[in-house]
């Protein structure tokens, strides 16, 4: 996948949302992307993990929720962006 602008994901119970991809990153052959809901500034901010699986049409991400997966991944993106701060 490559670092895009605005993408708009399809939700499980329906709906959609849209956020802005930061950066993107492969770690043991798992892509990750971090995704905010503003483009610049202060703002929410989330890490995804591709789940889905070898031919699907479509990428499946879900939200980065272990502690030690989150604090790994957070530490590359931080470094790929000198101008983020995790908190």
């Amino acid at each position: 996948m490559e670092k895009a602008g605005k993408v708009t994901f399809q939700l499980d119970q329906g709906g959609s949302e849209s956020f802005y991809v930061l950066e993107q990153t492969r770690i043991g052959g798992i892509d990750y992307i971090l995704v905010a809901d503003c483009e610049e500034g202060d703002g929410e901010a989330m890490i995804l993990k591709d789940i889905s699986e070898d031919g699907d049409e479509e990428g499946i991400y879900a939200v980065v929720s272990d502690e030690d997966e989150l604090d790994a991944v957070a530490g590359v993106f931080k470094n790929m962006l000198e101008d983020v701060e995790f908190e």
